[in-house]
């Protein structure tokens, strides 16, 4: 099954936040929709410009090439060669499928938020948080971004390793996430890890590997 459905990914506006993971997660998805419609995919925070999708900055451009390819870039360059959030107007409804990366995570698997994000549109019909399963049985202080905050809302010290259950507690905490994904899965040992964050969690869990293809939903 594509990870598409696993996710619950429909048409409209999904917002991609937490930690590692959400850029790959974007263009994985971007690449499925494409068979079911047109899709834009862009940020509300900063991302690097995709190599294999054409930016548009301007609206005729835009509906152009989503017209032509059917998939888009949009964002606006900044001077160190990033792309921020589309100055361009109503750029949530101009894509069957939008996609928005709309948090940043300094490359850490799990991530704390402050007041002031996630940025997420109001337009969204979903938030999927990303987490990162190579994160497990090491410290917060090295895999959380944020680690003051997040050791706090986890209850724990920053030289704590983090476990599928203190992961939890600060999902449910901050309850910014409609489903969740576990990306990182890589081996055996990693999969029973993955079972105790679905099992105390209370929303849909994916887990898996972008990087070899493999997922499968345990809740």
């Amino acid at each position: 099954m594509e990870l598409r459905e696993l996710l619950e990914i429909g048409p409209g506006l999904t917002a991609l936040i937490g930690g590692g993971g959400k850029t790959t997660l974007m263009y994985h998805l971007a690449s499925e929709l494409r068979q079911q419609g047109t899709v834009l995919v862009c940020t509300t925070t900063k991302i690097w410009p995709p190599a294999h999708l054409r930016v548009c900055t301007e609206e005729g451009t835009l509906r152009e090439e989503l017209r032509r390819r059917g998939i888009a870039c949009t964002g606006t360059p900044t001077e160190q060669g990033k792309l921020t959030a589309p100055a361009i107007d109503n750029w949530e409804t101009m894509a069957d499928f939008v996609l928005v990366e709309a948090d940043g995570s300094a490359g850490r698997p799990f991530k704390a938020h402050t007041d002031w994000e996630p940025v997420l549109p109001e337009e969204r019909q979903a938030t999927v948080l990303v987490m990162g399963a190579d994160g497990f049985g090491k410290p917060i202080s090295r895999m959380a971004h944020r680690p003051e905050l997040y050791a706090r809302l986890a209850g724990a010290t920053e030289d704590q390793e983090v476990t599928p259950e203190l992961a939890a507690r600060v999902v449910r905490l901050e309850g910014l996430h409609d489903r969740v994904f576990l990306n990182q899965v890589d081996r055996a040992e990693e999969w029973p890890l993955a079972r105790r964050l679905a099992a105390v969690l209370d929303c849909p869990v994916t887990a898996g590997t972008l990087r070899e293809g493999r997922w499968q939903r345990l809740k």
